[in-house]
């Protein structure tokens, strides 16, 4: 089954200096960057989603922006699949699915930021369309949220997403996946 890797919204404004700083974004990039390179030598894909906001003095992620340019320490280059998206869904007005095909990507290995967000709309889209998705667990960030007035810390985030995951994906971390 060809493997195909789903790096979604690895962009500075999630990171330290950025309009939205998540925790555990830095220790995130260290195994997608372990992550790309498994990848690119094996010679499979790499799908780098870049979330985009047209509006002006948009919260994050501004079109025109540094914060809205994918992480310079990613692997990609003039020849790397970048997708474009304005929502949450990575599929959702965007050219990944027809990417998928074009390059004969039969399972979804997806990382990325925000577990809370995009990890969670994308995934069961991913499963739905039958890219039987991996989720590596540590290779994704979120940030913490207020919920009914109490602050839910990112951990409890991260981990209750993931528990919500695992029903669509399976769950790996780097080590696993890439041992």
């Amino acid at each position: 089954m060809k493997q195909g890797l789903l790096v979604i919204d690895v962009q500075n404004d999630y990171f330290t200096g950025g309009k939205m700083t998540l925790a555990g974004a830095d220790e995130a990039l260290i195994k997608i960057n372990a992550l790309e390179a498994q990848f690119l030598a094996a010679k499979l894909p790499i799908i780098y989603i870049q979330h985009i906001k047209y509006e002006t003095n948009a919260d994050f992620f501004e079109v025109g922006t540094v914060g809205a340019d994918l992480h310079p320490q990613l692997k990609h280059d003039a020849s790397s699949i970048i997708v474009e998206k304005q929502f949450p869904n990575s599929f959702q007005g965007t050219t990944l699915q027809h990417q998928l095909e074009q390059n004969g990507v039969e399972q979804l290995v997806i990382c990325g930021m925000m577990t809370h967000m995009c990890i969670r709309a994308t995934t069961p889209v991913a499963e739905s369309l039958g890219y039987a998705p991996i989720v590596i667990s540590d290779a994704t960030a979120t940030r913490d949220l207020t919920v009914d007035g109490e602050l839910m810390s990112a951990k409890q985030v991260q981990e209750t997403m993931l528990a919500e995951l695992s029903a669509v994906a399976r769950l790996m971390t780097t080590n696993e996946f890439l041992g």
